[in-house]
């Protein structure tokens, strides 16, 4: 068997000789006329055509040749025989192309002796000529790693990752033309910041050289500036944008994501929670063409009622501690009972350990509600009880998918938990959020109530039952070490 280097030596003396002949092995132009599934669909036999593709597959019988061609959009049978072509033209294809290369092919649409529609070829042109031979056996590979790292092929040979590149494109569709049909207006905020706000997570940090001074890549779509245009007067307002957050992988969890965000003035809990649940569904059915799903082990199914779960009362019943009431002390206790490893010993970090622990034991579909005021810090105030807040996260398979607030809209609240947000910086907590001085400043030109909710990849990832890692079109790797 060939090495690949000695593969691609051959493919470079059929380049050469392409260039011989006075043929640009890489022209600008394509003479297709026609794609492949408009052709298949319309199939008119003996009109001519010219196709364009990738040959995925070539069968040399002596005078003819047969072979597949692939543009993307379909497949479909090339039939080429020496008489209909000339033996120059013939042999010029014969001896120049491969499997991988892109070509013309004109000709007339008919069916072979076993009934396969097939173009008979007419003509053919080189499109591009390839160097590297496409693998015989990339099907069935179980290095993940390299079948990342070369997701060009593994998009050309799995269908069903081409499926999910596809499904992709449609959930965002779905998700841009809800936001729009409920008079939404899409707007686009700033991806580098002197501060992160919006979620608690380790930002990653750059240098803005004209300015000479450190920012941040963003860790949320846009929330502080999005509740900014509450202040300025728009009523609603949404934006899918990519996410940034310098932590640790998970099938669940990825440094570089897409999310959207949207904030609605005048707008409550309730009514949040229904259109909510309005635009989980319509992404079900729209993308997936089902509501039930199976997946990390729950099986859930979204046109089922959501119910709502108490924070406190949940990780009480499932965990045996009360939140509230339990001590630092008491709350690592009760995380070493359980076996659960945490970081950090701060209130906030142990009641989020301990909360983590609960929810994988929650199916759904639900909205956990009643959150601790520590652990939500811009969200409003519960005016039953004024350690907690009013927000809710959606519960499908053991997981938080979306995260919601009443937004906090009174300026001397917010600039207080901002300062316990700062202790905690001060404290070694990587995690907790930095305040936004100039945020409290805008809101106290006062700010409507308003309602903001997130979604993004994590749900695809888990409508599709695959890891984040995999729904991302190329994610992040390592450098390969030859």
């Amino acid at each position: 068997m060939s090495s690949l280097e000695e593969l691609r030596e051959e493919r470079l003396k059929k380049l050469n000789l392409l260039k011989e002949k006075g043929i640009d092995p890489y022209p600008a132009r394509s003479g297709r006329d026609t794609a492949i599934v408009n052709l298949l669909a319309n199939f008119d036999e003996g009109k001519e055509v010219t196709i364009a593709g990738r040959v995925m597959a070539l069968r040399r019988h002596g005078g003819s040749t047969f072979i597949d061609l692939y543009d993307g959009t379909g497949k479909i049978q090339g039939y080429l025989k020496e008489d209909a072509l000339g033996a120059e033209t013939f042999s010029l294809f014969d001896t120049t192309v491969d499997v991988g290369d892109f070509i013309d092919l004109t000709g007339t649409p008919g069916e072979t002796k076993r009934g396969e529609k097939s173009i008979i070829a007419t003509g053919w042109r080189i499109l591009a000529k390839s160097l590297r031979p496409l693998p015989e056996k990339w099907h069935g590979l179980q290095d993940t790693e390299e079948r990342l790292r070369k997701r060009y092929l593994d998009i050309l040979f799995n269908s069903d990752v081409h499926e999910m590149v596809e499904k992709r494109a449609v959930f965002w569709q779905a998700v841009r033309e809800f936001m729009l049909g409920k008079g939404f207006l899409e707007v686009e905020t700033p991806t580098l910041e002197l501060t992160t706000g919006g979620a608690e997570a380790t930002p990653f940090k750059t240098h803005h050289n004209d300015f000479d001074l450190d920012v941040y890549l963003r860790i949320s779509i846009g929330e502080l500036w999005q509740k900014r245009l509450m202040v300025a007067g728009f009523p609603r307002t949404f934006e899918i944008g990519r996410v940034y957050r310098n932590e640790g992988s998970s099938p669940e969890h990825l440094q570089e994501f897409t999310n959207m965000e949207f904030y609605a003035a005048y707008m409550d809990l309730d009514e949040g929670k229904r259109l909510t649940q309005e635009l989980y569904r319509e992404i079900a059915s729209k993308v997936f063409g089902k509501t039930k799903f199976t997946t990390r082990g729950h099986t859930f199914d979204l046109a089922d009622k959501w119910e709502d779960l108490d924070y406190v009362a949940t990780v009480e019943k499932i965990a045996g501690v009360n939140v509230l009431d339990a001590s630092e002390a008491e709350l690592m206790g009760g995380l070493r009972e359980l076996g659960v490893e945490y970081e950090g010993e701060s209130r906030e970090r142990l009641t989020d350990a301990l909360w983590k622990h609960c929810r994988r034991q929650i199916s759904g579909p639900a909205f956990l509600v009643n959150h601790p005021k520590l652990v939500a810090p811009l969200s409003k105030g519960n005016p039953q009880d004024e350690r907690l807040t009013v927000m809710f996260q959606v519960i499908l398979a053991g997981s938080e998918l979306s995260r919601a607030h009443a937004e906090l809209n009174d300026p001397l609240d917010q600039r207080k938990r901002f300062e316990e947000q700062q202790k905690l910086i001060e404290g070694g907590d990587t995690e907790a959020m930095m305040p936004d001085w100039d945020y409290v400043e805008a809101m106290e030109y006062g700010m409507p109530p308003s309602f903001g909710l997130g979604v993004g990849d994590r749900l695809f990832a888990f409508l599709a039952d695959k890891p984040i890692r995999e729904t991302q079109i190329f994610p992040l790797l390592k450098p390969k070490n030859d």
